[in-house]
């Protein structure tokens, strides 16, 4: 397996990175409007992931630290507040790159 797949592997094994990341396929059904930002084009403010999660603000910080290092979030900060959204690029790259190397005769 390939250190991407690998890695991309280790990030997605928790349940609040991986809703996150659910939660962001619709931003628009799953988070409040926003005053700042527009919740597709620039994506969800940090303080509504944390809110959704219930958890601190720090907390969800290092969970959207992991995604987007990553590869599988963009980010976009907009004044002193950071907006995450879903890279579907990337989420498609490392699907394709999983599979490949979960696949039979893939990738070793």
């Amino acid at each position: 397996m390939t250190n991407d797949a690998a890695r991309v592997m280790r990030v997605l094994h928790n349940e609040r990175r991986l809703q996150v990341l659910e939660w962001l396929r619709d931003p628009v059904a799953n988070f409040p409007p926003q005053r700042d930002g527009d919740l597709v084009d620039d994506g969800v403010c940090l303080v509504h992931i944390a809110d959704k999660l219930g958890i601190s603000q720090p907390s969800a910080s290092k969970h959207m630290e992991l995604l987007m290092a990553a590869g599988l979030v963009r980010v976009t900060p907009i004044g002193r507040w950071t907006f995450y959204r879903r890279d579907e690029t990337a989420i498609r790259a490392a699907a394709a790159t999983i599979g490949a190397a979960l696949a039979p005769g893939g990738r070793r």
